[in-house]
C-alpha cells in the first residue's frame, strides 16, 4: 500500500490558508512576510520531492498551482511525477500541468492500494481534512510557523471523531522559530 503524506505550512493555531501570497486572505503570504527566512527550515520540502512518487491536490490548489508550478525550476521533480486532482466539478485537467482527475475519496483509497511509492498532498485544506476523516492519511510533514493567524482555513477537521494518536518521528526547531514536525498516524 502506498503511503499518503499531507505536507503543510501551518501557524501555531492551525491555519494553513494562503502561505505563499494567494489573493483573498487578509494574512496572505504570512510564511515569508512574518518570519525571517532560514533555508535550513525548508530542507524537508526538497526531500519530499525526492521521496514521493506522485502529487495529489484538491481542485482549488490544483487550479492555483497549474499556471505557476510548471515554470518553477525548484519544483522540477514534482513537475515530472504523476499528478492527481480530486474534484467533483473539474471538467478536465489543465493542459499546462496535466493531471488525472479523481472524483472521490474512494478513488484516492484505490490509488493508495495500487503500486508505487509515497503520495504527497500539498495545500488542499478541504481535501486534507476529507482524507484524514476517511482514515487515509499516513503521515504529516508540518512546518509550524511561530505566528497566530486567527481566522482562515485550517489543516485539521473539526469533525467529532475518536481520538487519533500520532507518533512524532522527526522534529527540529530552526533559528527563526519554525518547527519541523513529522508525525506518523497510528493505526
Amino acid at each position: 500500500m502506498r503511503q499518503l503524506i499531507v505536507t503543510a505550512f501551518v501557524s501555531v493555531d492551525g491555519v494553513m490558508e494562503a502561505p505563499g501570497g494567494e489573493p483573498g486572505y487578509r494574512n496572505s503570504g504570512w510564511t515569508f512576510q512574518a518570519v525571517e527566512f532560514d533555508e535550513a527550515a525548508y530542507e524537508i520540502k526538497g526531500r519530499e520531492q525526492s521521496e514521493t512518487t506522485a502529487l495529489l491536490l484538491g481542485r482549488t490548489s490544483y487550479e492555483a498551482f497549474a499556471p505557476v508550478w510548471p515554470t518553477m525550476e525548484d519544483f522540477a521533480e514534482y513537475n515530472a511525477m504523476p499528478r492527481y486532482v480530486v474534484s467533483t466539478t473539474l471538467e478536465r485537467d489543465d493542459e499546462r500541468w496535466p493531471a488525472t482527475v479523481l472524483r472521490s475519496v474512494d478513488d484516492v483509497a484505490a490509488l493508495k492500494e495500487g503500486d508505487g511509492g509515497p503520495i504527497a498532498v500539498h495545500g488542499s485544506a478541504t481535501l486534507g481534512k476529507s482524507l484524514a476523516d476517511a482514515g487515509l492519511v499516513d503521515r504529516y510533514h508540518l512546518l509550524v510557523f511561530p505566528v497566530l493567524l486567527g481566522a482562515g482555513r485550517r489543516l485539521f477537521s473539526e469533525t467529532d471523531k475518536d481520538l487519533q494518536k500520532l507518533t512524532l518521528v522527526e522534529h527540529e526547531v530552526y533559528s527563526n522559530g519554525i518547527q519541523k514536525q513529522v508525525f506518523d498516524v497510528q493505526r
